[in-house]
């Protein structure tokens, strides 16, 4: 048996599931509704509180399903109760990040050392906050129930100027460790 994929998920109060005649799992809770369309072989059942994830052999195949569906859905239940946050650190000189709306929309607007500004605006379901503090960098937070929306929004926000070796600038992740090179040395 799958370790993980055996395990039982919890659902708190006010958080529902509804798997219909396809195999479409709907997670619904306190902070909004995520789909997942559960693979034919594998089932889903509510069973005493918590929600069960079975398979029908041991073919490697389902071996591997199961261990990923029951993590998927545990992941949308904590989604929609507590919701998922990344936040993220401009540093440089002149770097600055500012949400603001350009047309009705809610946008990033980021000074990252290039001759324009860049304006990224979130996929629907994402909230970017952006704080900036006096003789602090400025942070920019992720918010959203989907966890790999989440992940992917601060990965492409990351990758428009990911940290460099030699002074630490760019956009990392707050508990993110650049690893620093030395520059060179003068030659006698």
């Amino acid at each position: 048996m799958s370790r993980i994929g055996k395990q039982p998920i919890p659902l708190p109060d006010g958080v529902t599931v509804d798997v219909s005649g396809k195999n479409h799992a709907t997670v619904k809770g306190p902070k909004g509704q995520l789909g997942l369309a559960v693979d034919p072989d594998l089932s889903v059942a509510e069973e005493d509180g918590d929600l069960v994830v079975s398979r029908p052999t041991d073919q490697k195949r389902h071996r591997a399903l199961h261990g990923l569906t029951r993590s998927l859905l545990a992941n949308m239940v904590e989604g929609v109760t507590d919701g998922y946050t990344k936040e993220l650190e401009v540093i440089g000189v002149g770097y600055r990040a500012e949400a603001t709306k350009v047309s009705g929309l809610d946008v990033l607007e980021l000074a990252l050392g290039f001759s324009h500004p860049i304006y990224f605006v979130p996929p629907e379901g994402i909230t970017i906050e952006a704080q900036s503090a006096r003789g602090q960098n400025p942070r920019v937070k992720i918010s959203g129930i989907d966890k790999q929306l989440v992940g992917q929004v601060a990965a492409k926000i990351r990758a428009l100027r990911p940290p460099e070796p030699y002074k630490g600038k760019g956009v990392r992740y707050v508990d993110e460790f650049v690893r620093r090179k030395a520059g060179k040395t003068a030659a006698r």
